[in-house]
């Protein structure tokens, strides 16, 4: 009981609303919009979990990322937004695994709850730059060869894909920003889609949800940032 009480501490009262509010939405939608994706409703029960646990730096978050993106890459891949299943299955999901291991061998002051918040040297900004330009011109040629529908905004989201996913392995706040540029792509790329099956609507919503957990995960880790480094002075 007192494990359960703790747990439950663990979590701030507006943190428990967001995570509640994000369930009932993505229930909301699925009952109102699709009612037989059940692929589409566990890999966004799994999502919103997983932000909330990336929003408090816990590794938890990138175990969950890692499932989500395997239950979003055969979203995807029904859709035939190839981009999006190569990208989350391909890059998102293995790069999940090393953000673990990295915050798994980062934590703040000894304690595997929390990692400890990085600030980016120049150098790693011109190399995640550099690797950006590269992958994102990789994937555009290779989607094209397979015929990617809507195929522009399929390869901006290999780009923001790419740099949240570099950023959460670097421990920068600045990943929930690319995480948060990267919702906004994938709301337009899922309106696009319902425009043929209604039923991914309930996607798009999804990522509508996803896009006010990425703002709360930004403030919070500018919060434990400023929080860590006063500790530090």
């Amino acid at each position: 009981m007192n494990k359960f009480k703790s747990c439950l501490a663990y979590f701030t009262k507006g943190e428990a609303a967001l995570w509640g509010g994000s369930v009932c939405l993505v229930l909301g939608a699925y009952l109102l919009f699709d009612r037989q994706g059940h692929v589409v409703l566990a890999a966004s029960l799994l999502g919103v979990t997983s932000l909330l646990f990336n929003a408090k730096g816990n590794p938890i978050g990138q175990v969950l990322m890692v499932a989500f993106s395997l239950l979003y890459g055969v979203v995807s891949w029904g859709f035939a937004y190839y981009g999006e299943m190569a990208t989350y299955m391909g890059m998102t999901a293995p790069m999940s695994l090393f953000a673990l291991a990295s915050w798994l061998r980062n934590p703040y002051k000894g304690s595997r709850a929390q990692v400890a918040v990085q600030r980016l040297a120049a150098r790693q900004v011109w190399v995640m730059a550099l690797l950006a330009v590269a992958v994102t011109a990789a994937f555009y040629f290779i989607l094209r060869a397979f015929h990617t529908a809507n195929l522009l905004p399929s390869t901006l989201s290999v780009a923001t894909s790419f740099l949240a996913v570099y950023l959460t392995a670097l421990r920068s706040p600045y990943f929930a920003l690319c995480y948060a540029a990267n919702d906004l792509i994938l709301v337009a790329l899922w309106v696009l889609a319902s425009l043929q099956d209604k039923a991914y609507l309930s996607v798009a919503a999804c990522f509508v949800v996803f896009l006010a957990n990425d703002g709360y995960t930004f403030y919070n880790w500018r919060r434990m940032q400023k929080s860590q480094e006063g500790a530090r002075l």
